[in-house]
């Protein structure tokens, strides 16, 4: 989940925060601040609600501590840290959308990887026929009762290549035959055809 959410709003995070206030954990380990928040007043009001509740927060460089009127330096250093953490989430951000504004000028596909059996092409979601095929196979083969892995090592021994070019594995074969994500893939299709065709 973005680092620029609340606490409420990042199952993890939320975890956490019960499982402090729970007793169920005393704190929280962290590669760096900038894997708690990407955003200031997050990172601030993170640190807050796990300090109120009796939580440590720790990181690989040791622990942060709660802020001390008699070490304003302590609060300044780390709110620096934030402050440059929140400024790289935002260059990043920049560049991935100027990238996307270029890739649209030049009539790309901008709205992610298209999932098995559709393809981008003209800038627009269409059906592929083929991976459409290879889909009605792994769902006949599910309905029959066919494990996941047998799937997977029958497509790749007939060499039938993944989205990528890659192995088949029980989970890419899983994915491929969520009813939910073909539906949401085909539907994705007829709208961006439609949208081209009139």
């Amino acid at each position: 989940m973005s680092g620029k959410l609340n606490a409420e709003d990042r199952e993890g995070l939320s975890c956490i925060v019960d499982a402090i206030r729970n007793r169920d954990a005393d704190a929280v380990l962290i590669r760096g601040l900038d894997r708690l928040a990407r955003e200031l007043t997050v990172q601030e009001a993170t640190l807050a609600l796990i300090w109120k509740l009796g939580g440590r927060v720790l990181t690989v460089n040791g622990e942060v501590l709660p802020d001390d009127d008699s070490d304003p330096m302590r609060t300044a250093m780390r709110q620096m840290m934030g402050v440059f953490a929140q400024l790289e989430r935002a260059t990043v951000v920049g560049r991935l959308k100027a990238g996307r504004e270029r890739k649209a000028e030049t009539g790309g596909y901008v709205h992610g990887a298209p999932a098995y059996g559709v393809r981008a092409e003209d800038g627009a979601l269409v059906v592929d026929d083929a991976e459409t095929e290879i889909v009605g196979r792994i769902r006949s083969m599910r309905a029959e009762g066919t494990s996941l892995k047998t799937i997977a090592d029958m497509l790749n021994d007939v060499g039938v290549p993944t989205k990528r070019s890659g192995k088949w594995h029980p989970a890419t074969v899983s994915r491929v035959a969520d009813d939910a994500a073909r539906a949401r893939a085909n539907a994705d299709a007829r709208h961006y055809r439609a949208r081209i065709n009139s």
